[in-house]
């Protein structure tokens, strides 16, 4: 009688688990879905924090500052493309001379990255050039 008391509680739990594993697959589906909605959302909101640009500067026989730069999406799902910077021209004592944007119209998917190169003439003095992102689309 113990054994058929045993056998029968140890066939309950098994089926009982079993049953819970199905349901939770199902949820964890919603759950990951859910989670790549709420991940989309927050980084097509906020590309400049997903959006990482650097970039060198030198001066060419005309006078005119190249920037080289490269702009990297460290996002997981969205793309990004219009990426508008900032570019900040400074002086040797780190005196701001002048401020300028410009827009990179490039695509820029997960994990990826796109160069750019541009001219300026910038203001007499300047030393350095900090590039940052505004904004993007996406």
């Amino acid at each position: 009688m113990n054994r058929l008391l045993l056998l029968l509680i140890t066939s309950a739990i098994i089926n009982s688990s079993c049953n819970l594993g199905d349901r939770y697959d199902i949820s964890s589906e919603d759950k990951y879905e859910k989670s790549k909605e709420s991940l989309a959302k927050t980084e097509s909101k906020y590309p400049e924090r997903f959006l990482k640009v650097s970039g060198s500067n030198k001066k060419n026989f005309f006078g005119q500052t190249v920037v080289n730069g490269v702009i990297v999406n460290t996002a997981k799902i969205v793309i990004f493309k219009d990426v508008a910077l900032k570019f900040s021209f400074y002086s040797k004592t780190g005196a701001l001379l002048e401020e300028d944007s410009q827009t990179i119209y490039e695509t820029v998917h997960p994990g990826g990255s796109k160069s750019f190169k541009t001219k300026y003439f910038t203001p007499k003095g300047t030393d350095s050039v900090a590039l940052k992102v505004m904004t993007a689309k996406f």
